[in-house]
């Protein structure tokens, strides 16, 4: 068996914590590790192979950092220039495998769901891979508990002998319904929430692909093609991809096949796609609030407060979200937080940079913080990997000035190479080509202040790079 993990998603329910360069799943909401992470951990267990990874091409030296931050094995990293939905992100991972000669069942898995429960989880597997190895496409359904809307709904119905004991036939896929509609899903116990977790033969997927769907099979056919393969990475050719339809697993195949079936997965599960959600699955105080940070809480019950390094206080609230960071917060009552994603879209539409990165911005070589900014001037908190370098640059419109806080820094200037070490500093004039490198053991931080007259990230003009990242990389800030 072959677990197929998607990473692609962003987050925005999840604003102002997750971030379009840095979503949930690589945020650690729910433990020491991040989602990402414990969906591969859940993962080691005999008969499951490494697994193949699906990511947004802007995200992999997250991805890479936070596998080999835990040593944790992969066999296949697949990059998607940009989201086309699930369904041609594992359309491409079967095509791969099929041609490998491997057509083995896929286990799909989100990268950003929750599981509390490993045995129920593997118990629930081997049921579905009965019924997989019988050619059955197996959807794992939640009982539905609660009343919830937020989710997707599925409704069974018993009694084909074709499917093992345990195993029920999809009689229809429901889209999120209002909250009477829920309470009488729930009610009639024939409902199951929709996990988003699949099981089936790569072959089997891709006949019904093809054959209920034949503009993604065809286009993620030449996409794959067309990609370009280094060693483990497979980048999928963009414009090929840029082609293809939109579309989830559910509504190009899942809806249409008569093959799906459900295995129940009682097994803690959350997809943690809104902040209620994430309160639901964390431990809380006695008057049911969850709080995280430096946080002070009087006379509040069943709020959630996450501060992120500044003090927050709240008096007399109930069932409020709080969230802070350093450039943004939000509060929500608890029964509003789904429409975030809606107020990401209304910051999308006004251009605000909050719903793309945080103050920190991480890169391949290390971070940078905005500390402070003003008309003509900017003030960044640079980290440098050890043995980690920037790319080789310059700029048009700003000079920067470099004072090293820790460790060493060699600085490249035009002609000149040198080293820097604490409370030693450097200029970097207008027009200059210049590199930062790390030489030394530990991290290299540095205050950098910029002075110019447009002090954007796209004033960059990359010329040599040793992570091969582009100068042109679609609304992304590259440094």
């Amino acid at each position: 068996m072959i677990p197929v993990i998607l990473s692609g998603g962003s987050g925005s329910r999840l604003w102002p914590l997750s971030r379009k360069q840095y979503p949930k799943q690589f945020l650690a909401l729910t433990g020491e590790h991040t989602l990402f992470q414990q969906t591969i951990q859940r993962l080691e267990f005999d008969g499951m192979q490494p697994a193949v990874l699906v990511a947004n091409k802007e995200h992999r030296f997250i991805v890479l950092e936070q596998l080999e931050q835990l040593q944790l094995k992969t066999q296949l990293l697949l990059l998607e220039p940009f989201g086309r939905n699930t369904a041609p992100a594992v359309a491409i991972a079967a095509m791969q495998l099929v041609n490998e000669g491997r057509d083995e069942l896929m286990l799909v898995l989100p990268a950003d769901h929750v599981l509390e429960d490993q045995r129920a989880f593997q118990q629930a597997l081997a049921l579905a891979t009965v019924a997989a190895e019988k050619g059955e496409m197996v959807l794992f359904g939640v009982p539905a508990t609660k009343p919830e809307t937020g989710y997707g709904y599925i409704r069974s119905e018993a009694g084909d002998i074709a499917l093992p004991e345990g195993v029920s036939r999809v009689a229809q896929f429901v889209e999120k319904p209002d909250a009477e509609r829920a309470a009488e899903y729930v009610k009639s116990g024939d409902y199951y929430w929709n996990s988003g977790m699949f099981l089936f033969r790569a072959s089997r997927f891709l006949d019904e692909l093809k054959h209920h769907d034949p503009d993604i099979y065809d286009t993620c056919l030449l996409a794959l093609e067309r990609s370009e393969r280094e060693g483990q990475q497979i980048t999928i050719d963009p414009a090929t991809f840029e082609c293809c339809p939109d579309n989830s697993i559910d509504y190009a195949v899942m809806e249409k096949t008569t093959r799906a079936c459900v295995v129940p997965l009682s097994a803690g599960w959350s997809d943690v796609g809104c902040w209620a959600s994430l309160w639901d699955v964390h431990a809380k105080d006695e008057d049911g609030n969850v709080t995280k940070g430096d946080v002070v809480v009087r006379d509040s019950h069943n709020c959630l407060v996450h501060g992120n390094g500044k003090l927050v206080s709240v008096i007399g609230l109930e069932d409020i979200v709080v969230v802070e960071t350093k450039d943004a917060m939000m509060i929500a009552h608890k029964d509003r937080v789904q429409e975030v994603k809606q107020l990401v879209n209304t910051l999308n539409e006004q251009g605000r940079s909050e719903t793309q990165n945080h103050c920190e911005v991480y890169r391949p070589w290390g971070s940078y913080d905005s500390v402070d900014m003003g008309g003509r001037f900017q003030v960044k908190h640079i980290t440098v990997k050890p043995g980690a370098q920037l790319s080789l640059q310059m700029h048009h419109h700003r000079a920067e000035h470099w004072i090293v806080v820790s460790g060493t820094a060699e600085v490249t200037c035009d002609d000149n190479t040198f080293l820097l070490t604490e409370n030693q500093s450097t200029y970097i004039p207008m027009t200059s080509v210049h590199r930062l490198t790390n030489p030394g053991k530990i991290p290299l931080e540095i205050i950098e202040v910029q002075s110019g007259s447009y002090l954007g990230e796209d004033d960059i003009e990359r010329l040599e790079d040793v992570y091969g990242r582009s100068p042109e990389i679609r609304n992304v800030p590259v440094r």
